[in-house]
């Protein structure tokens, strides 16, 4: 019987949040505020790029768009956490089905929970706030909680090792989110269980090139893969 994964990090939008395509329309709005126009070629390739970077710390995705121009980077990334946040205050935000029963079912089977993100914390309590999760996780951590940086470097899953002290080994830590940098992150910081889940930005073949040790449908089924898993089955 393996030993039981006692601390558990849980990605935030495309994982436990519906994203619907809010990342892309407030990206959308900081690009214009910056004076890039949609339907050029400048503002096609921010956007691809911003795909390609899902789940990396947003304002370090804002310093490679912006390259060489802080205060660029910085003003495009208070525009987008401003359009993200009027968009959630909105009414634009709903958790993936299943998720808050995972995090419940989790911490009553003793796990401790915590939810990340690549947002500013502005960002994460108004989503949090939005959908009435304030209490809902052991702990919440976004990159500036952790030094700065985002994924994909290990600095979140490490400092929830840190805070909470669950677990002894970093192989008895699991992450579960919808993106490469997220299971870069999880790998970087030795973590056993690296679940990709498919309720958001990549797809099976990118989460597996990138690490992933298991592929989920969703985060509903992580406790029982988590269970499964120490089950040794």
């Amino acid at each position: 019987m393996a030993e039981k994964t006692n601390l558990v990090l849980l990605d935030m939008a495309g994982t436990t949040v519906a994203d619907d395509g809010l990342v892309e329309r407030a990206f959308g709005a900081a690009a214009q505020a910056l004076g890039v126009a949609p339907d050029t070629a400048r503002y096609a390739e921010q956007l691809a790029h911003v795909r390609a970077t899902m789940g990396e710390s947003k304002i370090s995705v804002f310093r490679h768009l912006f390259a060489g121009d802080e205060d660029a980077a910085r003003r495009a990334n208070a525009e987008f956490e401003s359009a993200y946040g009027a968009l959630v205050a909105a009414g634009h935000c709903e958790p993936v089905p299943g998720a808050r029963e995972a995090v419940e079912t989790l911490r009553a089977e003793g796990r401790t929970v915590v939810l990340t993100t690549g947002f500013a914390r502005v960002t994460q309590d108004t989503i949090l706030a939005a959908l009435g999760w304030t209490e809902l996780a052991d702990l919440t951590l976004c990159p500036a909680d952790a030094g700065g940086r985002g994924r994909p470097y290990p600095d979140m899953v490490l400092t929830a090792l840190l805070r909470t002290r669950a677990v002894d080994d970093v192989r008895r830590i699991a992450v579960a989110g919808d993106t490469s940098h997220d299971m870069r992150s999880a790998i970087n910081a030795g973590a056993g269980v690296v679940a990709g889940v498919l309720t958001g930005a990549h797809d099976e073949a990118v989460l597996r090139a990138a690490g992933a040790t298991h592929v989920l449908r969703s985060v509903a089924e992580l406790p029982d893969l988590l269970r499964r898993a120490e089950d040794g089955r």
